[in-house]
């Protein structure tokens, strides 16, 4: 078993990253496996080394350890950018110029029923999308989505579920085509000025590194639909998904990186052990 954990250096680790990063470390160690860190630093305008630092001292101060150097995504451009040409051979990619307030402007429009959101937001309503393949080569610098219609044509892409999903769904998940059209739709897999987004590159990644289980969030259970069907479509082996609950507020609302008050720095501040956190993300014990 190989598991990983990979956060952004873009902000202070919390109570959720510290129950993922665990229960990630945690299931490797009782398989006898091996845990590994990475670093999705793909947003190098946000990404901060200060962070990377703090969230690597934060993560050995709870107890996890892992193989160093770290994989870091913004050292692989060049096996995203294969990746990206095999899509667009394919004939599955095409560019796009809207912005997030076009996509918002177009599904603004008075209809029966308000617009969906999927792993990006608001699901893309296809304005960019060409009725005919784009034909020459790969635009290098330019935003392209993954034409959801004819990466279906391929069939189901299934993955294994072994946690407890959003939907409480388990065992071999297989996504209906009409659920990836309407509820996922045209997800970006490059951006201009960035290269590869989240959802190439972490499907790379996790191939590159063969981790065999992938521990995180169900926020994450509608992406990793998409991830199942990028790895068929690239011919990558697709691992065991693991979806566990999130680490909510008092109010019920999952924590995110602006939420300092719930930072691993703080508590280690003001006295707190490992131990504590565990307890306080409902992991009482640690792993063999």
């Amino acid at each position: 078993m190989i598991t990983r954990f990979a956060p952004s250096p873009t902000g202070p680790l919390h109570l959720g990253h510290a129950f993922s990063a665990l229960t990630a470390q945690d299931m490797a160690r009782a398989a006898g496996g091996t845990f590994l860190l990475r670093i999705d630093d793909l947003d190098q305008s946000r990404a901060r080394p200060a962070w990377e630092a703090q969230l690597k001292d934060d993560l050995r101060w709870l107890g996890l350890d892992w193989p160093e150097p770290c994989r870091r995504e913004s050292e692989h451009s060049t096996e995203y950018h294969a990746a990206l040409d095999l899509l667009w051979q394919q004939g599955l990619l095409y560019p796009c110029s809207c912005t997030r307030r076009d996509i918002r402007d177009a599904l603004s429009a008075p209809q029966e029923s308000a617009p969906l959101t999927g792993p990006d937001g608001l699901v893309y309503p296809g304005t960019c999308r060409p009725a005919h393949t784009p034909t020459g080569p790969r635009p290098r610098d330019a935003t392209l989505r993954l034409n959801i219609r004819r990466a279906c044509a391929i069939g189901p892409a299934p993955f294994t579920e072994t946690g407890a999903g959003p939907l409480a769904e388990t065992g071999l998940i297989a996504t209906p085509r009409a659920r990836m059209i309407e509820g996922i739709g045209d997800v970006v897999l490059s951006r201009q000025g960035m290269g590869a987004a989240y959802h190439l590159a972490v499907v790379v990644d996790d191939a590159a590194q063969q981790i065999t289980h992938v521990v995180r969030g169900e926020d994450l259970f509608d992406a990793t639909r998409i991830h199942a069907l990028l790895q068929r479509l690239l011919g990558l082996p697709t691992p065991v998904y693991h979806h566990h609950a999130l680490i909510r507020d008092d109010a019920g609302k999952r924590l995110a990186k602006r939420d300092d008050a719930r930072a691993i720095a703080l508590f280690r501040a003001e006295g707190r052990s490992p131990a504590d956190i565990r307890a306080m993300v409902g992991l009482t014990s640690s792993a063999p």
